[in-house]
């Protein structure tokens, strides 16, 4: 039986994913998490194959650095990153602080548990596409702008590409707007760019959107 967690601020969503993976009769959710406090406090309490982790709770502590401190207190903990921002924007970070595996919200519920159950036997879960992405990027020397920037600086330039205020942003963070603000001019001074127009165009011209 594999033992998993589920980790989203939406209870709607938590429901969802429980009746589906509960219905697999292989798998047995132990709990459920709506930040990421409540997932490792749960994690020192509770036995866990596998984290199903949303990218989007709310919180101080960015989902990024929360794989890292999950990865390093619990090394044999599987984590399953559940996203509804496309794999080019978050994947290869992702895979970098420790997630086994990386699957959008958008995939159908058969693919989420073969997920759970390839990462869970010790595989990687990538999509096709992905999988090529990461072949190719070994391949290259060459770094994209973009990947220059600190985890937090990425995650305020996903933000800002997708329209949000510094005000939105702060909020989602729980940051201050005068410390998103000094995110967005280190974010334009590293890309050499002059305005949230140009983080826009970049994302689109690189397919990141």
């Amino acid at each position: 039986m594999i033992r998993l967690l589920i980790a989203d601020d939406h209870p709607v969503v938590r429901q969802g994913l429980r009746r589906i993976l509960t219905e697999a009769g292989d798998i047995h959710v132990v709990g459920e998490a709506e930040n990421g406090d409540d997932v490792v406090r749960m994690l020192e309490g509770t036995s866990v194959d596998v984290l199903l982790l949303d990218i989007s709770m709310p919180g101080p502590t960015s989902f990024l650095d929360l794989l890292k401190q999950v990865s390093a207190r619990h090394p044999r903990l599987r984590a399953l990153v559940l996203s509804m921002h496309s794999e080019d924007q978050y994947a290869l970070r992702a895979f970098k602080a420790g997630a086994s595996g990386y699957l959008t919200k958008d995939r159908p519920p058969e693919e989420l548990l073969d997920a759970v159950r390839r990462i869970h036997g010790g595989g990687k879960y990538v999509s096709s596409a992905l999988a090529e992405k990461l072949v190719t990027g070994a391949q290259s020397a060459e770094r994209l702008p973009h990947e220059s920037l600190s985890d937090r600086e990425y995650e305020v330039l996903c933000l800002l590409a997708a329209g949000n205020s510094i005000k939105e942003i702060g909020a989602r963070l729980t940051l201050s707007p005068k410390t998103v603000s000094t995110y967005r001019a280190r974010i334009l001074e590293k890309m050499v760019f002059n305005s949230n127009a140009d983080i826009v165009r970049y994302f689109v011209e690189h397919s990141l959107g």
